[in-house]
């Protein structure tokens, strides 16, 4: 936030004041000399000069001591020297909660800001019926520290069961927090969409038409359907459809079930892979013979070929893809890049010429810069500044801004949805990073099992992962682990809209249930 025109605005202030008490002292000085002795002309301009001198001084103190105030600075009794201190940021889930610094209260409740002497700092954040957040963390002189993801968990949890099934084969949650949807069978193109906006959940059942499915009424073909993944604004949901060993995708609009689109049929392209571009449901980006190209649904057109020899790709919004593929001169090696819609062509960031190396890439824009992360073996490099020019090969406007070492190599490379976190996990380990403060802190997740699962993020800053049957869930940087409640592997859990419930799905005896948990107390 800038500060300049408020310290404008107090500046004028202090002079309006400060001229107002020369006008009562000219005054009073008139008074006494029409009373007493009239003063010499010298004797006026020497009293004026020392008043606009005494003034000037004044200001300048008093401006001087706001604008340091307003950095930090305070002046430490102990070292009898004027410091900087560091200011950091507090807010949480639910808010009005209680702060202790080093084991000093603070007087107000979060939201709240405090000024802290740079150095180590042990951070507590209590309420009434609720777990204690604690965080240790090293400030900087002038600099804040946003602490304002914390989110409390209640000291007694209790599992509420709101749907059963007899068999549950997927589940997916919207990337909105408004909607779930639950496959029971995997040969059985009807979906249970539920409705978490309100506190008595609702399901309706979304089943695909007949129409789009090849071959649906031949009862020699096995048919599987897999949920791939929803748009940002969790209308529309991707379906893979396997059948007589070849597959098919189609998006199902799950507000108007009729005007699903069979993506493969109605444009006549074989496709290993789709993601979703933006939130019409109408445009995506598809792999085709190691092609990606450009869908438009509504208009039945594919684009020419973007980016090629790709082994595999995401998309970043809506006009940002990532990929890692081959190389052209050799194709032994491996190559991470980027696309950015309407360009010419696309941007190979990094060359990889060791055989066999896991490579990752992701993306995102966290305020006004470009970032960009790929991860060779356990090497992660992180990349900061803007994307090439359109039909330029100079990579050099994205610069290396961190590089850190994993524990193994990288599984995993992903950023929060805000863009101020990355993780990068390696089995049962990972690395959080903070990309403001090039902070980065190595974690590793303690179970008995030995087979990892994935770290998903359930919020901007929350992480969510399921062991020893299990659901728990832990900051960015591995502090604050909380186990939640019962779940199975290999679904999502999701917060509802307000936050108020975690949901997961887990199984009980031979049944399967749909339950949640109350994160946030009344």
């Amino acid at each position: 936030m800038c500060l300049i025109p408020y310290i404008i605005t107090y500046i004028k202030s202090i002079i309006t004041l400060m001229q107002a008490l020369i006008k009562k002292c000219i005054q009073l000085a008139i008074l006494k000399g029409i009373m007493f002795k009239r003063p010499t002309k010298k004797q006026l301009l020497v009293r004026r000069i020392i008043t606009l001198v005494v003034m000037v001084i004044a200001v300048l103190v008093i401006v001087t001591g706001t604008i340091l105030f307003i950095l930090g600075y305070r002046l430490d009794g102990d070292k009898g020297r004027l410091e900087q201190n560091a200011l950091v940021q507090f807010d949480s889930v639910p808010n009005g909660a209680n702060v202790t610094i080093d084991g000093k209260a603070v007087s107000a409740r979060t939201p709240l800001k405090q000024s802290v002497i740079a150095g180590a700092h042990n951070f507590t954040v209590t309420r009434d019926q609720y777990q204690p957040w604690n965080k240790s963390l090293t400030t900087k002189a002038g600099t804040l520290s946003w602490l304002d993801y914390i989110r409390l968990v209640p000291k007694k949890l209790e599992t509420e069961s709101v749907a059963k099934y007899t068999t549950v084969f997927g589940e997916k949650a919207s990337p909105d927090s408004k909607w779930l949807m639950v496959q029971e069978k995997a040969d059985t193109a009807a979906f249970q969409l539920v409705d978490l906006r309100a506190q008595q959940i609702k399901t309706s059942e979304v089943t695909i038409p007949a129409a789009l499915i090849t071959e649906a009424a031949t009862a020699s073909v096995a048919h599987t359907y897999t949920m791939e993944s929803w748009d940002e604004n969790g209308r529309y949901l991707l379906v893979k459809h396997i059948y007589a060993d070849k597959s098919e995708y189609i998006v199902v609009d799950t507000q108007d079930v009729a005007t699903s689109i069979n993506v493969s049929r109605s444009l006549g392209i074989n496709l290993t892979d789709v993601e979703f571009s933006g939130t019409s449901g109408n445009i995506l980006y598809g792999l085709s013979d190691g092609t990606v190209r450009k869908l438009d649904l509504s208009n039945a057109t594919i684009s020419r070929a973007l980016v090629s020899n790709v082994t595999s790709f995401n998309v970043y919004k809506e006009n940002i893809v990532t990929y890692v593929g081959t190389g052209v001169e050799n194709p032994a090696w491996q190559v991470a890049g980027v696309y950015r819609d309407g360009d010419e062509n696309a941007h190979v960031l990094r060359t990889i010429k060791t055989a066999g190396t896991p490579v990752s890439i992701d993306a995102t824009r966290y305020y006004n810069d470009d970032f960009v992360a790929i991860a060779e073996g356990t090497k992660v490099t992180i990349l900061k500044g803007n994307y090439p020019a359109s039909n330029s090969t100079d990579v050099s406007s994205l610069k290396t801004y961190a590089e850190f070492s994993a524990a193994g190599n990288v599984d995993t490379l992903t950023f929060s949805n805000e863009g101020n976190f990355l993780v990068a996990q390696s089995g049962l380990a990972f690395v959080g990073y903070e990309i403001e403060y090039m902070r980065f802190t190595n974690a590793m997740v303690t179970t008995s099992e030995t087979q990892a699962h994935t770290l998903n993020w359930l919020d901007d800053a929350y992480l969510y992962a399921v062991y020893d049957g299990h659901l728990s869930i832990r900051e960015f940087d591995g502090a604050n682990v909380h186990v939640i409640m019962p779940m199975e592997p290999g679904f999502d859990a999701t917060l509802s809209q307000n936050g108020r419930y975690l949901y997961g799905i887990a199984k009980s005896g031979d049944t399967y249930q749909l339950q949640r948990v109350r994160m946030i107390l009344e």
